[in-house]
Protein backbone atom coordinates (compact mmCIF):
# COMPACT_ATOMS: atom_id res chain seq x y z
CA UNK A 1 0.00 0.00 0.00
CA UNK A 2 1.13 3.15 -0.97
CA UNK A 3 1.92 6.18 1.45
CA UNK A 4 2.82 9.73 1.52
CA UNK A 5 6.22 9.97 3.37
CA UNK A 6 5.81 12.84 6.16
CA UNK A 7 9.32 12.14 8.09
CA UNK A 8 10.86 15.23 9.65
CA UNK A 9 14.24 14.36 7.44
CA UNK A 10 11.53 14.36 4.12
CA UNK A 11 9.93 17.67 4.85
CA UNK A 12 13.32 19.22 5.70
CA UNK A 13 14.67 18.52 2.33
CA UNK A 14 11.90 18.82 0.43
CA UNK A 15 12.62 22.78 -0.46
CA UNK A 16 15.64 22.09 -0.98
CA UNK A 17 15.07 19.50 -3.52
CA UNK A 18 11.97 21.97 -5.14
CA UNK A 19 14.59 25.36 -5.09
CA UNK A 20 17.02 22.87 -6.85
CA UNK A 21 14.90 21.40 -9.31
CA UNK A 22 13.92 25.55 -10.01
CA UNK A 23 16.71 26.89 -10.53
CA UNK A 24 17.91 23.89 -12.84
CA UNK A 25 14.74 24.26 -14.71
CA UNK A 26 15.04 28.25 -14.90
CA UNK A 27 18.88 27.82 -16.22
CA UNK A 28 18.27 25.50 -19.07
CA UNK A 29 15.32 27.79 -20.00
CA UNK A 30 17.80 30.19 -20.41
CA UNK A 31 20.33 27.77 -22.21
CA UNK A 32 17.31 27.17 -24.32
CA UNK A 33 16.36 30.51 -25.44
CA UNK A 34 19.79 31.30 -26.00
CA UNK A 35 20.27 28.29 -28.64
CA UNK A 36 17.14 29.45 -30.63
CA UNK A 37 18.95 33.04 -30.68
CA UNK A 38 21.90 31.35 -31.94
CA UNK A 39 19.90 29.37 -34.86
CA UNK A 40 18.39 32.46 -36.66
CA UNK A 41 16.22 29.84 -37.86
CA UNK A 42 13.10 31.84 -35.53
CA UNK A 43 12.06 32.49 -31.78
CA UNK A 44 8.75 31.88 -29.69
CA UNK A 45 7.14 35.01 -29.80
CA UNK A 46 7.76 36.56 -26.43
CA UNK A 47 12.11 36.04 -27.91
CA UNK A 48 10.83 37.47 -31.11
CA UNK A 49 9.93 40.92 -29.44
CA UNK A 50 12.81 40.31 -26.59
CA UNK A 51 15.03 40.61 -29.82
CA UNK A 52 13.31 43.54 -31.73
CA UNK A 53 13.72 45.46 -28.63
CA UNK A 54 17.40 43.90 -28.20
CA UNK A 55 18.03 46.18 -31.75
CA UNK A 56 16.05 49.66 -30.74
CA UNK A 57 17.98 49.75 -27.83
CA UNK A 58 21.23 47.76 -28.03
CA UNK A 59 20.82 46.52 -24.72
CA UNK A 60 21.20 42.89 -24.23
CA UNK A 61 19.20 40.02 -24.66
CA UNK A 62 19.32 38.86 -21.09
CA UNK A 63 18.69 42.66 -19.72
CA UNK A 64 15.74 43.30 -22.27
CA UNK A 65 14.32 39.80 -21.39
CA UNK A 66 14.55 41.04 -17.49
CA UNK A 67 13.08 44.41 -18.50
CA UNK A 68 10.18 42.75 -20.35
CA UNK A 69 9.28 40.34 -17.39
CA UNK A 70 9.25 43.55 -14.89
CA UNK A 71 6.97 45.05 -17.28
CA UNK A 72 4.55 42.10 -17.58
CA UNK A 73 4.77 41.64 -13.65
CA UNK A 74 3.39 45.36 -13.09
CA UNK A 75 0.23 44.16 -15.23
CA UNK A 76 -0.45 41.68 -12.49
CA UNK A 77 -1.28 43.82 -10.28
CA UNK A 78 -4.76 45.77 -11.71
CA UNK A 79 -4.97 41.20 -12.30
CA UNK A 80 -5.01 40.92 -8.58
CA UNK A 81 -2.10 38.17 -9.35
CA UNK A 82 0.67 37.47 -6.81
CA UNK A 83 4.15 36.34 -7.50
CA UNK A 84 5.79 33.21 -5.56
CA UNK A 85 9.26 32.04 -5.47
CA UNK A 86 9.76 31.04 -9.08
CA UNK A 87 7.87 34.21 -10.49
CA UNK A 88 11.08 36.02 -8.55
CA UNK A 89 13.68 33.54 -9.59
CA UNK A 90 12.27 33.36 -13.10
CA UNK A 91 13.14 36.63 -14.19
CA UNK A 92 16.55 37.01 -12.55
CA UNK A 93 17.92 33.05 -13.56
CA UNK A 94 16.63 33.38 -17.15
CA UNK A 95 18.19 36.49 -17.54
CA UNK A 96 21.61 36.29 -16.32
CA UNK A 97 21.45 32.54 -18.12
CA UNK A 98 20.63 33.28 -21.59
CA UNK A 99 23.43 36.60 -21.38
CA UNK A 100 25.71 33.83 -20.35
CA UNK A 101 25.54 31.07 -22.78
CA UNK A 102 25.22 33.75 -25.48
CA UNK A 103 28.36 34.91 -25.09
CA UNK A 104 30.15 31.74 -25.45
CA UNK A 105 27.85 29.89 -28.46
CA UNK A 106 28.42 31.63 -31.62
CA UNK A 107 25.71 32.59 -34.34
CA UNK A 108 25.46 29.67 -36.87
CA UNK A 109 25.05 30.02 -40.50
CA UNK A 110 25.61 26.98 -41.48
CA UNK A 111 22.21 25.08 -42.00
CA UNK A 112 22.93 21.88 -40.36
CA UNK A 113 24.20 23.54 -37.14
CA UNK A 114 21.26 25.76 -37.57
CA UNK A 115 18.85 22.79 -37.71
CA UNK A 116 21.06 20.88 -34.65
CA UNK A 117 20.49 24.10 -32.53
CA UNK A 118 16.93 24.66 -33.30
CA UNK A 119 15.79 21.44 -32.33
CA UNK A 120 18.05 21.08 -29.37
CA UNK A 121 16.74 23.96 -28.27
CA UNK A 122 13.05 23.25 -28.77
CA UNK A 123 13.15 20.13 -27.16
CA UNK A 124 15.32 21.12 -24.44
CA UNK A 125 12.54 24.41 -23.60
CA UNK A 126 10.06 21.46 -23.22
CA UNK A 127 12.53 19.93 -20.71
CA UNK A 128 13.26 23.24 -19.08
CA UNK A 129 9.30 25.00 -18.65
CA UNK A 130 8.35 20.78 -17.60
CA UNK A 131 11.40 21.10 -14.88
CA UNK A 132 10.21 24.40 -13.56
CA UNK A 133 6.85 24.61 -13.29
CA UNK A 134 6.72 20.93 -11.73
CA UNK A 135 8.10 22.58 -8.44
CA UNK A 136 4.95 24.39 -8.47
CA UNK A 137 6.91 27.87 -6.69
CA UNK A 138 4.94 30.26 -8.71
CA UNK A 139 4.12 30.45 -12.49
CA UNK A 140 6.58 33.12 -14.56
CA UNK A 141 5.47 36.43 -15.64
CA UNK A 142 4.24 35.43 -18.81
CA UNK A 143 2.12 32.84 -17.69
CA UNK A 144 1.02 34.67 -14.98
CA UNK A 145 -0.64 37.16 -17.03
CA UNK A 146 -2.10 34.72 -18.87
CA UNK A 147 -4.07 33.20 -15.79
CA UNK A 148 -4.71 36.50 -14.89
CA UNK A 149 -6.41 37.77 -17.93
CA UNK A 150 -8.12 34.09 -18.21
CA UNK A 151 -9.82 34.89 -14.86
CA UNK A 152 -10.60 38.17 -15.72
CA UNK A 153 -12.17 38.10 -18.56
CA UNK A 154 -13.74 34.84 -18.55
CA UNK A 155 -12.07 33.80 -21.75
CA UNK A 156 -10.76 30.29 -22.08
CA UNK A 157 -6.82 29.67 -21.62
CA UNK A 158 -6.05 28.59 -25.58
CA UNK A 159 -7.77 32.42 -27.01
CA UNK A 160 -6.32 34.09 -24.00
CA UNK A 161 -2.48 33.01 -24.79
CA UNK A 162 -3.21 33.16 -28.93
CA UNK A 163 -4.37 36.45 -28.06
CA UNK A 164 -1.15 37.59 -26.24
CA UNK A 165 1.03 35.66 -28.61
CA UNK A 166 0.01 37.11 -31.79
CA UNK A 167 0.53 40.49 -30.41
CA UNK A 168 4.01 40.11 -29.31
CA UNK A 169 5.30 38.53 -32.23
CA UNK A 170 3.44 41.36 -34.58
CA UNK A 171 5.55 43.92 -32.54
CA UNK A 172 8.54 41.97 -32.34
CA UNK A 173 8.80 41.32 -36.10
CA UNK A 174 8.03 45.08 -36.30
CA UNK A 175 11.19 45.82 -35.04
CA UNK A 176 13.16 43.24 -36.21
CA UNK A 177 12.79 40.60 -34.23
CA UNK A 178 13.53 37.21 -35.94
CA UNK A 179 10.65 35.08 -36.83
CA UNK A 180 10.82 31.47 -39.12
CA UNK A 181 9.82 28.14 -39.23
CA UNK A 182 11.38 27.61 -36.08
CA UNK A 183 8.39 30.45 -34.75
CA UNK A 184 6.25 27.40 -36.61
CA UNK A 185 8.11 24.57 -34.32
CA UNK A 186 7.85 25.94 -31.62
CA UNK A 187 4.20 27.23 -31.34
CA UNK A 188 3.17 23.03 -32.79
CA UNK A 189 5.84 21.22 -30.16
CA UNK A 190 5.90 23.17 -27.11
CA UNK A 191 2.48 22.30 -25.79
CA UNK A 192 2.61 18.99 -26.15
CA UNK A 193 6.35 18.02 -25.40
CA UNK A 194 5.92 20.05 -22.21
CA UNK A 195 2.79 18.03 -21.06
CA UNK A 196 4.53 14.48 -21.72
CA UNK A 197 7.34 15.54 -19.26
CA UNK A 198 5.38 17.59 -16.69
CA UNK A 199 4.15 14.22 -14.85
CA UNK A 200 7.94 13.00 -14.72
CA UNK A 201 9.05 15.97 -12.83
CA UNK A 202 6.12 17.64 -10.80
CA UNK A 203 7.17 18.07 -7.01
CA UNK A 204 5.05 15.73 -4.90
CA UNK A 205 5.87 14.34 -1.43
CA UNK A 206 8.15 11.17 -1.44
CA UNK A 207 6.03 8.48 -1.99
CA UNK A 208 6.73 5.53 0.47
CA UNK A 209 5.49 1.75 0.88
CA UNK A 210 4.56 0.20 4.15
Amino acid sequence: MAVTDLSPLSLRRAPLRRGGQLLAGLALYGTSMAMLTRAHLGLDPWDVLHEGLTKLTGLSFGVVTAIASVFVLLLWIPLRQRPGLGTIANILVISVTVDAVRSILPDQHVLGWQILLLAGGVGLNAVATAVYVGTRLGPGPRDGLMTGLTARTGRSVRLVRTGIEVTVLAVGWLLGGTAGIGTVLYALSIGPLTQALLPLVTWRPRAGRL
